[in-house]
């Protein structure tokens, strides 16, 4: 009973891992910069039709959750078109699911587009950087709202 219950677990994990399959030419569809280069930063977004789309940092990720129409070339028709929406853990580098991330908003640290929101898997994790990188709130994927991100790229 204990090997089916590992291998069970084994299993689940292995179907909820996710990957961040960019090479050096892979570009950010918003900012329309080459992603490579900050891999802390990275987000993706895989569509129900296979395709990923890739983004130098979680906020340029929500910039295109929110308003996917700006890019109509895509063809994003409902929220149903959205398969995983991934982000990387700011301290493991691993990719995980940003629907269950905490995102740290007003800290230190930058991105390629500058002020952003840092991603991490645990609440815990958000709070001890947000503690020592000056971070002023820790949000839930759900709770960041447009009118953040157009904070954070000073259109407010």
């Amino acid at each position: 009973m204990k090997k089916f219950i590992l291998a069970s677990l084994l299993t689940s994990s292995l179907l909820f891992s996710y990957t961040m399959d960019y090479d050096k030419e892979t570009e950010c569809l918003v900012r329309k910069i080459k992603i490579y280069k900050d891999p802390q930063w990275i987000s993706k977004i895989e569509l129900t039709n296979g395709k990923k789309l890739f983004f130098s940092s979680p906020k340029s990720m929500i910039e295109f959750y929110h308003q996917p129409g700006r890019w109509f070339d895509v063809g994003i028709k409902s929220e149903e078109d959205f398969k995983d929406i991934i982000v990387t853990d700011y301290n493991t580098l691993k990719p995980i699911d940003a629907r269950g991330a905490f995102f740290v908003y007003g800290s230190t640290k930058i991105s390629p587009a500058g002020d952003d929101l840092v991603p991490f898997q645990s609440y815990e994790d958000a709070k001890s950087f947000a503690e020592k990188h000056n971070g002023k709130r820790i949000f839930g994927f759900k709770e960041v709202k447009e009118s953040l991100i157009k904070l954070l790229n000073g259109k407010i």
